[in-house]
């Protein structure tokens, strides 16, 4: 007898191979726009550039914003820091960064026909952050925050608030000068901002007022906390402990003037007193960073607690 037949056994059809699918579009939507970036920081360029020419002309030239030149490299070196995180991240345009660009050209706009500088140059400043928010979107903002408000300390004060703030920082620097200048023995007589010694009158002018200490000082503290303290409860209390240091500072500045124009007037002017202020400006450093480790000391302290 043959083999009995074989039934055939049935099988389902093979499962279509699933189609993977592809990201290239979501990728593609959300790199980096780096030829939008190029066109857009040229175009900027282009639109400041006497604005630009006259701000790094008054860095070169005015004591008080000596700075200017460290603050768009210190903002460049932090964007650098978090170049990974901001390529990695989506960028997704806002299109309320079309606003923000409108709103810097109309104070540009503003600025130029009413010649307020602070106007122009703060416009630069607007229109940059518009410029991130339209190609990068708000998670991108925020992310540049920080570095983009570290550029509000390249910008001169306005005239007027300049003023308002340099003529009570004089008074102030010169009556201390005066009560420290008597403690000591050192006859002095004080008419406004001008101290009248035995040897010579002092003049506590605007570049002595402390102006310039305490705008750098404050820049600084930023940047210190920034890159040595993460809280940022920490960094308000540095930033608030950055005025009394650099007015304190720029007053014992103007005192030991006073006493070392007593030993010779040369050391009132001149290299003598530039390299005064920096050692001084070294010494309001130094307290904001012992000042740093003391709060740091006392907020242990009161966690633990």
């Amino acid at each position: 007898m043959g083999a009995p037949p074989q039934t055939p056994v049935l099988t389902g059809a093979p499962e279509p191979a699933a189609t993977p699918v592809s990201t290239t579009h979501d990728t593609a939507k959300n790199a980096v726009p780096w030829v939008p970036i190029a066109w857009f920081s040229a175009l900027l360029v282009v639109c400041y550039l006497p604005v630009l020419q006259r701000l790094v002309a008054q860095w070169a030239n005015d004591e008080d914003m000596g700075h200017g030149f460290f603050v768009p490299a210190v903002a460049a070196y932090i964007l650098w820091l978090n170049r990974e995180k901001l390529l990695t991240m989506p960028w997704k345009g806002s299109n309320l960064g079309i606003a923000l660009l409108a709103w810097g050209a109309f104070q540009l706009l503003i600025g130029t026909l009413g010649a307020e500088l602070f106007l122009q140059r703060t416009a630069f400043i607007v229109s940059l952050t518009g410029m991130v928010l339209y190609l990068g979107g708000m998670a991108v903002l925020k992310e540049m925050a920080f570095p983009l408000f570290l550029l509000v300390f390249m910008v001169p004060l306005p005239a007027i608030i300049y003023s308002q703030i340099t003529f009570p920082l004089q008074l102030f620097a010169s009556a201390v000068a005066e009560t420290a200048l008597g403690a000591i023995g050192i006859p002095v007589l004080r008419e406004g901002n001008v101290l009248e010694l035995a040897s010579q009158k002092l003049s506590v002018v605007e570049a002595c007022s402390g102006i310039r200490s305490l705008l750098s000082l404050t820049f600084l503290s930023l940047v210190y906390g920034f890159f040595f303290d993460p809280r940022r409860a920490m960094k308000w209390v540095l930033l608030a402990a950055t005025i009394p240091i650099a007015i304190v500072a720029n007053a014992s500045r103007v005192t030991i003037t006073g006493i070392l124009s007593e030993i010779n007037t040369e050391f009132a002017t001149g290299f003598f007193h530039t390299v005064e202020g920096w050692v001084i400006f070294m010494v309001a450093l130094a307290l904001l960073i012992a000042f740093h480790k003391i709060a740091n000391l006392v907020w242990g302290r009161f966690s633990r607690a």
